[in-house]
């Protein structure tokens, strides 16, 4: 009999359903841009997939209409959950004038939409987190009971950028969480290259604040340790550390052969804890996501899924003078 974790953590049967479709969502629009670049009709991929549940996990234990979040580039899971839709993340793609995120100007990926409180990331790694920790400094001096949530790779712990903000966030006990996505790779390079300790959460003590390695794979486990860091935020206690271990079951990205660098026995062996797999067997086992339910949601989905590809395939591209446009003031 599997244990009925969600409801201890005061989430309802419709709450875990809603958390799953998320993650369905999002490993479908994934899937599906793959199949756009690879017909040359849109130019890149950055990829989410194996990522799904510590990113909705997370999204669904913040505030979705105060928090802020600063997502890094694999973050759909968390953008749809703070209110991006699937035609707009498609816009996106296509590099479209209504991309919200940045009106097709940046590569997909960037996102920022100023409505839903996801805040604009930019290509070099790792500097949205000082970021967070101004806005989370912002908050507390106009008094506003707010968190940010910021998320990066393992391979960003390494940057100035984490260390800074982390230093800073704690020393001031700003209501930050800080959650690594670890899906042990920066690019092509292993975590045993790329970090000494055994864990990311282990450096957390240096900047006097506490850390928490989780399964990534568990949107559960990742709901309980950022809604706890969020009560500590918010009581003032200062910001929180959190890694959740996850895999990338993708390459890095549709310009990336991962075959050059990590065996495939790997990558078929990690697909077996895939979490939006390993998700629904624990909803079906527990009778909550019914065949009836299950058929219902991917139709949904796949209709989202094709709207979104039409319309952003047919959408118009940005006339070109509106490349020069909130470069200079006007």
């Amino acid at each position: 009999m599997t244990e009925n974790r969600h409801i201890s953590l005061n989430l309802t049967n419709e709450d875990v359903l809603s958390m799953y479709e998320t993650m369905l969502l999002a490993r479908k629009i994934d899937e599906r841009m793959w199949l756009l670049n690879r017909s040359g009709k849109i130019p890149f991929v950055i990829s989410c997939q194996g990522q799904e549940a510590a990113q909705v996990g997370a999204a669904f234990a913040l505030d979705r209409k105060e928090d802020y979040v600063l997502p890094y580039y694999r973050d759909m899971g968390v953008v749809l959950a703070f209110g991006m839709t699937a035609k707009e993340l498609m816009l996106s793609a296509f590099a479209k004038a209504e991309d919200p995120n940045s009106g097709g100007r940046q590569m997909p990926g960037h996102f920022g939409q100023k409505k839903n409180r996801i805040v604009t990331g930019s290509s070099p790694v790792t500097t949205q987190v000082p970021h967070a920790v101004g806005i989370a400094l912002a908050g507390r001096m106009q008094k506003k009971d707010l968190v940010t949530f910021v998320t990066f790779g393992e391979g960003s712990s390494n940057q100035g950028d984490f260390h800074e903000g982390a230093n800073f966030a704690a020393v001031h006990k700003l209501p930050v969480i800080f959650m690594c996505e670890n899906n042990k790779y920066a690019i092509s390079v292993p975590y045993e290259m790329q970090v000494a300790c055994e864990k990311i959460s282990d450096r957390a003590i240096g900047y006097g604040m506490p850390g928490e390695t989780v399964d990534g794979n568990d949107p559960l486990e990742v709901y309980r340790a950022v809604k706890d860091a969020r009560d500590r935020g918010r009581r003032g206690e200062g910001p929180t550390l959190i890694e959740a271990i996850s895999y990338r079951l993708t390459p890095h990205s549709s310009d990336d052969d991962d075959r050059s660098y990590r065996e495939q026995d790997e990558v078929a062996e990690a697909k077996k804890n895939d979490p939006v797999l390993k998700f629904a067997s624990y909803l079906k086992d527990l009778n909550i996501l019914t065949e009836e339910i299950e058929k219902e949601i991917v139709e949904r989905i796949v209709k989202l899924v094709n709207d979104a590809t039409e319309y952003a395939e047919a959408a118009p591209y940005a006339d070109p003078e509106h490349a020069l446009k909130y470069v200079y003031a006007e």
